[in-house]
């Protein structure tokens, strides 16, 4: 396992090194600003792409490869992905009602929410209706339902 831990980070550093072979000539200023590349910018810039590339194949491979050896170890739980379900029969579509059919069965219930709506609220702002079954403590004793217990 530790070869593959030497292994990574050796590529990795090897990324690292292909990248800055590609700015050096920037960052250092070797490059004139405003002008065409020189010939040694371009042959590091294209020698570090190329270093960097086998660098990033290098860690990606030996990242997948322990990655594989833990899987083997137990040490991570793989997920499985679940297979497809099969899709659901299309339900046929539901005859269309006529308006006046649909309007006869939402009255009762227009009816019922305008009487809610209308009923008048015996409960001050703020204050809390007690139902039978809730308990509520107060300084002098717990209210049950109604009743009230010391």
């Amino acid at each position: 396992m530790i070869r593959k831990y030497v292994g990574a980070v050796t590529a990795l550093l090897a990324l690292i090194a292909g990248l800055w072979l590609m700015i050096a000539p920037f960052a250092l200023g070797g490059q004139p600003e405003n002008a065409d590349w020189t010939n040694t910018t371009l042959s590091e810039f294209w020698t570090g792409l190329g270093v960097a590339v086998v660098g990033l194949a290098g860690a990606i491979a030996f990242v997948l490869s322990m990655y594989e050896d833990l899987v083997k170890r137990g040490a991570v739980a793989v997920r499985r992905r679940k297979a497809a379900e099969p899709e659901p029969e299309p339900v046929p579509a539901a005859p269309q009602a006529s308006s006046a059919e649909l309007a006869s069965l939402l009255a009762p219930l227009v009816e019922a929410l305008r009487q809610d709506l209308n009923k008048p609220d015996l409960t001050k702002p703020g204050e809390h209706v007690i139902k039978p079954g809730e308990h509520r403590q107060n300084g002098r004793g717990t209210l049950v339902g109604m009743e009230e217990t010391r």
